[in-house]
């Protein structure tokens, strides 16, 4: 496996990563917000400084995370895992890729945010060290209350 920074150009492929992974959360009530993106706001995205990191298996991307260095840490989103690759541990080597990028930058600490009605992703998160720090609702722009937690691990 192979795992690469992405440059704006890859916005095509980080955005197909992104619903293919997702789509399985069609029926969440409310749906992902992830199923609603498109190559442009991807794109959009870049040019405000988010970053992305691709994995490929014999030059097929296969995976993907989209993340941003703020004050608090390396913030990460949208870890993206095609079907048919899920439960094969790419997840994983994404996250420690991505912990390898962080100290590499001197960040120390990275985050993410999870729904509460995800206990597989929360449990992906806590196998490799992330611990929940907070908890709260969100409110999506439809009005509907999102239950989420914080997680975060000190590198």
């Amino acid at each position: 496996m192979v795992i690469k920074s992405a440059i704006a150009s890859d916005a095509p492929v980080i955005h197909d990563l992104m619903i293919k992974a997702f789509i399985e959360y069609k029926n969440e009530n409310p749906q992902s917000s992830a199923l609603e993106e498109t190559v442009q706001s991807v794109s959009n995205a870049f040019v405000q400084g988010e970053q992305a990191l691709i994995a490929f298996e014999e030059n097929k991307p296969v995976g993907m995370v989209r993340f941003q260095i703020k004050d608090e840490g390396l913030y990460f989103y949208r870890l993206s895992v095609i079907p048919e690759k899920q439960g094969k541990g790419i997840a994983k080597k994404i996250l420690t890729y991505l912990e390898e990028h962080a100290n590499k930058v001197d960040v120390t600490t990275i985050l993410c945010k999870v729904r509460l009605s995800m206990p597989k992703n929360i449990q992906l998160y806590n196998s490799i060290g992330y611990a929940v720090y907070s908890e709260e609702v969100l409110h999506n722009r439809k009005g509907i209350n999102i239950k989420v937690i914080s997680m975060k691990k000190e590198l």
